[in-house]
């Protein structure tokens, strides 16, 4: 019998829709609480928490929270009315005139892109504003000698650095911002939003230094050119790459080949050189290469690729990606399973020798943190709502029912744990990431929605904050 089907969830999906609407409603108490009191309940903080005088402008967050809800709850409901408010505060309190660094990469695809997809699904004027406000004060990260963008600018300054520790920026940031900048760009007008973007993708296309489509995980952004060579990875500073090379040709309408060909030449890549299955139950699982040579590692950001290959497959791109999307769907599941919480680690090493009496999934004790991040729920969303076999509904299902048993604050909010494989203990860290708002709870909820024309997929592309934009209409 399906698990959502059982007498646990009270004989139907609805139930498990409306305990995930409690847990939106709770994980907002506790960000609402921290951001717009500055009181966090308990212990409580939230992640994007910066210094006093920079507190304020992060708060543009909440416009994309509380889309779903905003979508499926008219009139005067409690989501619409929290989305007024979030409206109203947009309107009398946001401003971006703000002597502070933001992240290029975290501030496009957070702020950029949930005020441009909350101008979408509102039609509200006022969010398109502040984005063109905002992008402006995005662009000088782009003025380098090789057109690759610094990593960090000063919304109020206009001044654009690289890191403190490098003048590298990561190969995942700089080409992840370029659907928030098209689209920016469509919208106003304005061509210097995109024309920066492309260029970036350009830039990289013409690199070498890659490995049948792989990419190493960073760039200069004086020489153009890519650092750290031989080290190939989906995982952090690599992962959303790949993704946008996609979500961009699907945006535009399927008209730019070149990003079509980069993309599949890495998925034909990924098979090649970093696909490998477990012992004893063979997983199969995504793991990094090193100068040749092969690492088991696969991190939790890996399981977004499962919903990527999906979201291909069902726009025309080979069944072979849907079979690999299946059974990578099944290993990020057994990641989270495996846990005595149910909850994935950051981190995962995989056994690769028959000989030995070992679990398929192993975790080192500096690995078994879990931050509430969003990849496992994107990529049941995707499965399910591209196969629609409810096994994925229940696999959420019990992914919902883990984050609400060892992280959850009764106060308010969930926190990242310290250790996953404790039960008794999950050594909460008081902290919660704001994506859980933005993209885990999101994805789950639309999860358990049967409604396939809720932001369809073949209307909208999610960006990698789970924020939808339209897909482009032929010209």
């Amino acid at each position: 019998m399906s698990l959502l089907g059982s007498p646990c969830c009270c004989g139907h999906r609805r139930w498990a829709s409306l305990l995930l609407g409690d847990s939106s409603r709770h994980a907002g108490r506790g960000h609402f609480l921290c951001h717009l009191t500055f009181r966090c309940p308990g212990t409580l903080w939230i992640a994007e928490q910066a210094p006093t005088e920079s507190r304020v402008w992060m708060l543009v967050g909440v416009a994309g929270h509380f889309q779903p809800g905003f979508l499926l709850q008219s009139g005067d409901g409690p989501v619409a009315r929290e989305f007024g408010e979030a409206r109203r505060w947009v309107s009398k309190k946001l401003r971006f005139e703000k002597d502070v660094d933001v992240n290029l990469f975290e501030s496009t695809i957070r702020i950029l892109g949930g005020l441009l997809s909350a101008y979408h699904l509102s039609g509200d004027a006022l969010f398109l504003q502040r984005a063109e406000d905002f992008g402006n004060r995005l662009m000088p990260a782009f003025q380098t000698p090789s057109k690759i963008p610094y990593s960090d600018v000063n919304i109020g300054t206009g001044v654009a650095h690289p890191p403190r520790w490098t003048s590298d920026s990561t190969v995942a940031e700089v080409t992840s911002i370029q659907l928030e900048f098209r689209e920016l760009s469509r919208l106003t007008g304005v061509r210097k939003f995109q024309e920066a973007a492309e260029e970036v993708t350009r830039r990289v296309h013409s690199l070498s230094g890659k490995k049948d489509g792989l990419v190493p995980m960073f760039i200069n952004t004086h020489s153009g050119l890519f650092t750290h060579l031989g080290v190939f990875t989906l995982g952090a500073r690599a992962d959303s790459y790949y993704e946008y090379l996609l979500k961009q040709w699907i945006q535009g309408g399927k008209k730019d080949t070149q990003l079509l060909e980069d993309y599949l030449e890495a998925v034909e890549g990924i098979r090649k050189h970093l696909l490998r299955k477990s012992e004893p139950s063979k997983l199969t699982f995504v793991g990094e290469l090193t100068h040749g040579r092969f690492s088991a590692k696969m991190d939790h950001l890996v399981c977004f690729l499962p919903g990527t290959l999906a979201l291909g497959a069902h726009h025309g791109l080979p069944a072979n990606h849907m079979e690999l999307a299946r059974a990578l769907m099944d290993t990020c599941y057994q990641m989270n399973r495996q846990m005595e919480t149910g909850l994935s680690p950051e981190i995962v090493h995989f056994n690769l020798h028959p000989q030995k009496a070992q679990k398929d999934v192993q975790v080192k004790p500096a690995d078994r943190h879990n931050l509430l991040r969003p990849e496992t729920a994107e990529s049941l969303f995707y499965l399910y709502r591209l196969t629609g076999d409810r096994k994925y509904q229940d696999w959420g299902w019990a992914l919902l029912q883990s984050f609400n048993t060892y992280t959850r604050v009764p106060s308010g909010g969930y926190s990242s744990i310290s250790n996953v494989q404790d039960p008794h203990n999950p050594q909460p860290r008081d902290k919660m990431e704001s994506f859980f708002l933005g993209e885990t709870l999101k994805y789950l909820y639309l999860l358990f929605s049967d409604d396939t024309d809720l932001l369809s997929l073949d209307a909208y592309v999610f960006n990698t904050e789970a924020h939808p934009l339209p897909i482009w209409a032929p010209a």
